[in-house]
């Protein structure tokens, strides 16, 4: 398996050899360059596998330059229950994901019970024992530098803490995640994580990570790594729990299931678009955003326009306040039918802080044949989803899931089972559940008092030298 950029200038490499890096050289973004393709008696062998042995079944495909033995080995040394228990230790965590039916035909996927209790650690676990593994290999080490609208820092963090060879530069907007997630990731003393809070919103700080990936002097000088879900192996770690949320709700590969999932880098919905090219039987994947709407404006209209930070919009599903989405451009890729000249010309526009209309060659027409649809929240509905999902099916749900299930609601056949991706629980984001319930949700023991704890970390200007400089003064021997 070879992976080519989406701008279609970089050499065609293996898995572990764009493993560490986020950004193709030529500034696009790795993707196969044959999806795997499953049969019917695949899906049949792979339907009833544990969570390790199908995340082991396809990462196979995605990963055949990393010998069996030890892809195996990885595997199972990251999807383990004790891992897995950690938000809700009275579930049967062997299923490291569980659904819950919330009625006929509609369910939760739990995506959240890692270590810090959001999605993020599905992929985020195995990308640090993934890194750690082949930095062994080569006997190399790296400096991971990322950005985070709240879930992927500490996500990254944990994974990555006390990793041998590893050091990790995190950037994050100052003061616009909640209380909880800015605690969760600012609290860790480990001498191999830094924190730095960017004055400004959640693009300014992945702008600044994408401008250093782009200089390839200084990211090979300073051996840069990526984690952000620009990182392939992120997204083809969350292709897997697609296909376990499809053979959860379904008895023959006939039936077709619809994904809801709360967007705001088009990464988790990208590993839904993703499984379904590799031959999973989806019938709609749902893109739900907040008030930051470029991506449903996209679907509803074929206009993409990027937004500037001034109308970025600080909002209480803080972990999709974003209005460039990394990921969507594997999805135009594909859409262009992989025609890399044509994708290097779109993001020329959007590089320039323009827009594109997929409308004006005829393109827009063809995003129906890809199975997405979208829709939009805010704060008041965001609000009454969460009080009606209490009412209604004594389920307590964050604000960015009440985002992908009121959109899923919006969009939903009665015949068709509607997975909705749980993306966090709610303990992250007490302010909002309070303002919803009444009350504060519940929280694991061992994170009472976690904004009590001494927090380290450092605030900067969103200025591309100051951080390069920051990272420098910080790796040397």
């Amino acid at each position: 398996m070879k992976y080519i950029s989406t701008r279609g200038q970089s050499p065609a490499l293996s898995f572990t050899e764009i493993l560490l890096g986020g950004l193709a050289p030529d500034g696009g973004l790795y993707l196969p360059e044959q999806y795997p393709q499953l049969s019917d008696a695949d899906l049949t062998r792979l339907r009833g596998m544990n969570y390790r042995d199908l995340a082991f079944s396809i990462l196979s495909l995605l990963a055949d330059d990393i010998p069996p033995a030890d892809l195996r080995a990885i595997v199972d040394k990251t999807y383990r229950a004790d891992v897995y228990a950690y938000a809700r230790p009275e579930q049967n965590a062997e299923d490291i994901t569980p659904t819950l039916k919330l009625e006929d035909n509609l369910y939760l996927l739990s995506l959240s019970n890692g270590p810090t209790l959001a999605f993020k650690d599905m992929a985020m676990q195995l990308l640090g024992n993934l890194f750690e593994y082949v930095l062994a290999k080569k006997g190399e080490t790296t400096n991971i530098l990322g950005a985070t609208s709240g879930d992927t820092g500490s996500a990254a963090e944990y994974a990555m803490r006390g990793k041998k060879g590893v050091k990790v530069f995190m950037l994050s907007p100052h003061k616009k995640m909640s209380r909880f997630q800015t605690a969760q990731m600012f609290s860790l003393q480990d001498e191999n994580i830094f924190n730095i809070a960017v004055n400004g919103v959640f693009d300014d700080a992945q702008d600044i990570v994408k401008a250093v990936s782009n200089d390839a002097a200084f990211k090979a000088r300073n051996k840069i790594g990526a984690v952000n879900s620009i990182n392939w192996a992120r997204v083809a770690a969350q292709v897997v729990y697609y296909f376990k949320g499809y053979f959860a709700v379904t008895r023959s590969n006939t039936e077709k299931v619809s994904f809801a999932v709360p967007s705001g880098n088009f990464g988790n919905v990208c590993a839904g678009h993703v499984a379904r090219m590799m031959g999973l039987p989806i019938d709609k994947l749902v893109v739900a955003t907040n008030e930051n709407d470029v991506l449903d404006e996209f679907f509803k209209t074929g206009v993409y326009r990027p937004r500037g930070s001034a109308n970025t919009y600080h909002t209480s599903s803080p972990s999709m306040d974003i209005s460039k989405a990394s990921n969507f451009e594997r999805f135009v890729f594909d859409l262009t039918g992989r025609d890399a000249a044509k994708v290097r010309a779109l993001w020329s526009k959007v590089d320039q802080g323009g827009a594109f209309d997929l409308n004006e060659d005829g393109l827009f027409a063809q995003v129906a044949d890809y199975g997405f649809v979208s829709g939009s929240s805010n704060h008041a509905a965001r609000m009454q989803t969460i009080r009606e999902t209490q009412a209604k099916y004594g389920v307590t749900i964050d604000t960015h899931t009440a985002d992908g299930l009121k959109v899923a609601l919006q969009v939903r056949e009665p015949a068709i089972p509607m997975l909705v991706l749980e993306t966090a629980l709610p303990v992250k984001f007490e302010d909002a559940i309070q303002e919803a319930l009444g009350h504060k949700p519940e929280r694991p023991a061992s994170l009472q008092g976690l904004e009590d704890l001494p927090q380290r970390f450092e605030v900067m200007d969103a200025d591309v030298q100051a951080i390069k400089q920051f990272i420098v003064d910080h790796t040397a021997d």
